[in-house]
């Protein structure tokens, strides 16, 4: 009874992955038919993905090496150059040969931990001490892209409204990369945070007047909200003046809702 239970499950299996890369894709309104591939970012690629690469991972188990995978994106430790180029082309071997898959080399490579990325991640690495995770450079690059994008004053968005949708973003990338072990990386992007948004206000404002009167409204000395609303200046350099930090402090945006890359990170 159990064995035509387990074939019964298997052919419901392969009948779901066969009606998904079948599903066909579409564009414009029109649903055109796939004829290889899969749709990115599908569940039925991780799916596959561990099926295929098992393989891989008994192995590099087989083998001694220290390693680690998620999906088909996968990191091999050793202890030298020389033996790394040296895995790297026996498992390329391995892949195309045992399991027929191509390997991507132009993602493939030979480097120290705290030079590759694995998921976002990458490892600082400093003399007599434990490495520690770190936000990896081009991850850091995406979070301000997406940061700027949000908060474009093109979009004609009033504060309130741009750090509600901006909070929700942080949130999720805070579950993500809060993991990290490089505290300050992340007061740094708060700071920056802030005073992007201290530059928002800033331009919005407009007028010398308008600004001046902001300024005393808020708290500023009356020679300094003149001399501030009266620079040359640009808003990037003016956002990081004491008279806008002390007209916008850190709890006024957190009075806004603004959400804290900071905030509830785990050990």
């Amino acid at each position: 009874m159990g064995l035509v239970a387990k074939r019964v499950a298997d052919k419901r299996l392969l009948k779901l992955i066969r009606g998904f890369l079948n599903a066909g894709a579409m564009e414009g309104g029109l649903v055109s038919p796939t004829e290889e591939g899969m749709p990115q970012g599908g569940p039925l690629s991780p799916l596959l993905s561990n099926l295929m690469l098992d393989v891989l991972d008994k192995e590099l188990e087989k083998r001694g090496h220290r390693s680690v995978r998620y999906t088909d994106d996968c990191n091999i430790y050793v202890r030298s150059q020389r033996a790394g180029e040296r895995v790297l082309v026996s498992i390329e071997r391995f892949l195309e040969k045992r399991l027929k898959l191509k390997v991507n080399k132009a993602k493939s490579a030979v480097a120290k931990p705290s030079v590759r990325k694995f998921l976002g991640f990458s490892f600082s690495i400093s003399s007599g001490t434990e490495p520690r995770r770190r936000i990896a450079p081009q991850a850091l690059a995406r979070f301000k892209a997406k940061v700027r994008a949000l908060t474009r004053r093109t979009r004609g968005r009033s504060l309130a409204q741009i750090v509600k949708e901006l909070s929700v973003y942080l949130i999720g990338w805070r579950s993500y990369f809060g993991f990290c072990q490089t505290p300050s990386v992340l007061r740094d992007l708060d700071q920056w945070l802030r005073r992007r948004l201290r530059a928002i206000v800033w331009k919005q404002w407009k007028r010398g007047s308008t600004r001046y009167a902001q300024l005393r409204r808020r708290g500023v000395g009356r020679h300094r909200a003149a001399r501030t609303a009266g620079s040359p200046h640009g808003p990037w350099r003016l956002a990081n003046s004491p008279a806008l930090t002390i007209a916008m402090p850190n709890n006024f945006f957190a009075s806004l809702g603004l959400a804290s890359v900071m905030a509830q990170r785990r050990a």
